[in-house]
Parts: structure tokens; C-alpha cells; sequence
């Protein structure tokens, strides 16, 4: 919808938004209109350098062509039955999800805090069922996030902030331990815990991939001890982090993944990929959804998987987010920058807010975010060349100076 088609003025949008909406974002001061490839346009036809790419999402580009045709001739094929008939796009997408990955199983949700739900469920059933009523607890991450609804919220790490803050006691079974802390992880395990879940590259926490020494060994340890790798792939999934999946920069499998964002291209689709042995918890009944995989969003998504494997986009975010790191580690109170392919954060010293570098590129139309008091995140789509690159750094070179 064109705002020139509603005889309104942009303000006006602004306006109904601030009187009929429940806010708990902090609003970007213009009018989102339109978006292709690495940008958004406001409806003065204006353009923003799109380094967000809507949270991870847009992976394969803004409004990507492919993308957007499937959509529109599913959408007048059939938009939406309930999971009991059989359709085309959702079983031509498992199979292409499953072959990818290397994953026996899949479940489709709508979103990525339904698959983190979906995943702890799917973990707990299982070791409840193998080894008796006790068995549910699972280890997580301090810092961690995986998502907003209760048994994600409870799982994330973070009890301090404002993702659990006010909402009374947290679903039990969950222990935060100190991220790439081996021994830690080791340490908090009991005969009651059935699995350990993480990112293996910590998003809200600050963009910090997991080592390899701590990755290899979270999974010889749940094999040694029967327990189960549980991985939240949902930001770093799909060719983000230049490999498809993040784990597979560590030679591992997990028993269970989650993945969101970047699968669907902007349509609402998550999922847990899982072994076929820990898949048999699922039974019918014991899990379901109305929306999850419905055909329209399996269609889009699946035209969305194939852009990134048959472009090559996982290899195009290794060789970008490698040019892009070595140019911000050249700005001026710069800390450390860190990230695997294009999922970068940069961590400024103390006298640099992430959060006012972040207004400031805004203001100078690139869209970045910023994590805690001094860090931003870039998660810009995976298309992006070194002309962008190049871009989106002058303009945080000179945030960072009118800050500074």
C-alpha cells in the first residue's frame, strides 16, 4: 500500500500509530513504504541503506523477485488450510530444508520463539519418555536470548532485562551458565538434565560466536552423557554466517535445530529440524499449530532457500562480512569487532553509546542497531558487494565522530 493511495499524509500514519497502537519498540522516525535489494525507501521515494535487513530476515534481498512471484501465484492457488491435507509447498520445502542441512525430520511454526518452543518441548518429551518424569531440565546460556513467549523466555539468559522483568516466575527446568565456559556447562548438568541449548553465535548478547573448542565439546559431552545438543539457528541460519547453518563451521550435528527469519524472506515461517530418533517424541496430538507451515509462507520460503544455495550467498557473506569486519576494526574507539560472515557487532569503548552511533546513521539513512550501552550489529542481506560495504562504514565513521 502506497501512502499516496490513502489521501493521508505521512504524519498522519505516525499519528494513528501513536493513538491505536501498544508500543514496545522504539519507533524509527520515517515512513517504511517500500524495499528492494539493500534498500528501503520512505515515501518520498528517499533510500536507506538496509543493514538490518528486518532482523536477519531479508536475506536474499528486499522484496526479492523470485521470492515475491512465488508468493503471488501460491496466494491465488490456496492461502491457507490446516495441517491434515497434503500441499505441494510444504513438502517440496521439508525435503529441500532436510537434504540441506542434513537433518532427517522437520516441523513448521510460524515464527522463532514458536521453534524455540517447539524445540524445548520436543527435548523434554523425549527425555521424559526415554528416562522417566525427572528428566526435563535443560542448561542454556547466560546472555542468551531465544525468544519472547514463556518457555523461551524462561530459556534465555538474560533474567536481568526487560525480556523477563515483571511477567512472575519463569517456566522451571532452566540453568544459565557462562557462554564459552566449558566446564561451566559441565559443571551444571545433574542426572536431570536432558539437553544443553545455545546459539552458536550469541545475537542480543553481543555477537559472540561460540569457540570451537566449546562447540566440539558440548557435543562430545552430550554424547557421552545420553543428553541432547539443542542449536538456536533462528538469527544465524541460512547462509547468514557464511556456511547454510552455523554449526557447520564446527564440524558437529546437533539433535535439534531452530531456524526462523532468513527461511522465510519476509514471509511469517520457523521450524525445528530434528534426528529421526528425537522426532519420534512428536506424536499426534502432543504438538500443533494452525498457521505453521501453511502454504503460502512455504512457498516463499522455499523460493527463498533456493536464492541463497544457488547464489551462493552463504559464500558471498564470508567473503563480504571479512572485507566488512577488517574496515570497522579501522574506526576510531573501536574495542573489538567480532561476528562470523555478516552477522558483525562492533563494541566501542566507554565513551561511545551504541544506541546514539545507531540515530546518528539513521539520520544519515543506514539502518544499523545497537545492542546493550556500547554496541551496534550490522545483519545487512546477504547480496550486499563491496560498494555497500564501503558505504554503510563512511557513514559509521562519521556517527561515531558526532557522537565522540
Amino acid at each position: 500500500m502506497r501512502l499516496k493511495d490513502t489521501g493521508l499524509t505521512a504524519q498522519d500514519i505516525k499519528d494513528k500509530v501513536n493513538k491505536y497502537m501498544i508500543e514496545t519498540y522504539e519507533r524509527f522516525d520515517f515512513l517504511a513504504e517500500t524495499a528492494k535489494d539493500q534498500y528501503i525507501y520512505d515515501e518520498e521515494g528517499t533510500p536507506y541503506l538496509d543493514f538490518y535487513a528486518g532482523i536477519a530476515v531479508n536475506s536474499a534481498g528486499n522484496c526479492n523477485e523470485k521470492v515475491v512471484k512465488a508468493v503471488q501465484e501460491q496466494v491465488a492457488d490456496i492461502m491457507h488450510t490446516f495441517n491434515y491435507p497434503y500441499t505441494i509447498p510444504q513438502a517440496l520445502l521439508a525435503e529441500k530444508v532436510c537434504t540441506a542441512i542434513g537433518m532427517d525430520k522437520i516441523f513448521f511454526q510460524n515464527s522463532g520463539t514458536e521453534a524455540n518452543e517447539a524445540m524445548i518441548k520436543m527435548a523434554r518429551k523425549y527425555g521424559v519418555e526415554k528416562y522417566g518424569p525427572n528428566k526435563y531440565n535443560i542448561v542454556t546460556a547466560a546472555m542468551g536470548f531465544h525468544g519472547r513467549t514463556f518457555g523461551a523466555m524462561s530459556a534465555t539468559g538474560q533474567p536481568d532485562n526487560g525480556c523477563q522483568i515483571g511477567f512472575g516466575p519463569m517456566t522451571e527446568g532452566f540453568t544459565y551458565v557462562e557462554y564459552n565456559n566449558l566446564q561451566a556447562f559441565k559443571d551444571a548438568c545433574t542426572e536431570n538434565t536432558i539437553a544443553i541449548m545455545i546459539e552458536p553465535v550469541q545475537g542480543e548478547g553481543g555477537v559472540h560466536p561460540a569457540t570451537m573448542e566449546f562447540m566440539k565439546g558440548l557435543r562430545e559431552f552430550c554424547d557421552e552423557k545420553g543428553m541432547l545438543l539443542l542449536l538456536d539457528e533462528v538469527q544465524t541460519g541460512w547462509c547468514r554466517t557464511g556456511k547454510i547453518m552455523s554449526f557447520m563451521h564446527y564440524g558437529i550435528k546437533p539433535d535439534i535445530i531452530s531456524m526462523a527469519k532468513a527461511l522465510g524472506g519476509g514471509m511469517p515461517i520457523g521450524a525445528i529440524c530434528a534426528t529421526e530418533e528425537v522426532a519420534k517424541a512428536f506424536t499426534p496430538g502432543s504438538h500443533g499449530t494452525t498457521f505453521g507451515g501453511s502454504p503460502v509462507s512455504c512457498a516463499g520460503a522455499l523460493a527463498e532457500v533456493e536464492e541463497l544455495l544457488d547464489r551462493d550467498l552463504a559464500g558471498n557473506a564470508e567473503k563480504m562480512g571479512e572485507y566488512f569486519k577488517a574496515k570497522l576494526a579501522t574506526l576510531p574507539h573501536v574495542k573489538e569487532v567480532r561476528g562470523q560472515g555478516l552477522l558483525v557487532g562492533v563494541e566501542f569503548d566507554d565513551t561511545i553509546s551504541g544506541v546514539e552511533v545507531k540515530h546518528e546513521c539513521l539520520h544519515r539513512h543506514l539502518l544499523i542497531t545497537a545492542i546493550g550501552a556500547h554496541i551496534i550489529r550490522m545483519i545487512p542481506p546477504l547480496i550486499i558487494t563491496e560498494e555497500d560495504c564501503d558505504k554503510a562504514f563512511e557513514i559509521i565513521k562519521e556517527a561515531v565522530e558526532a557522537v565522540a
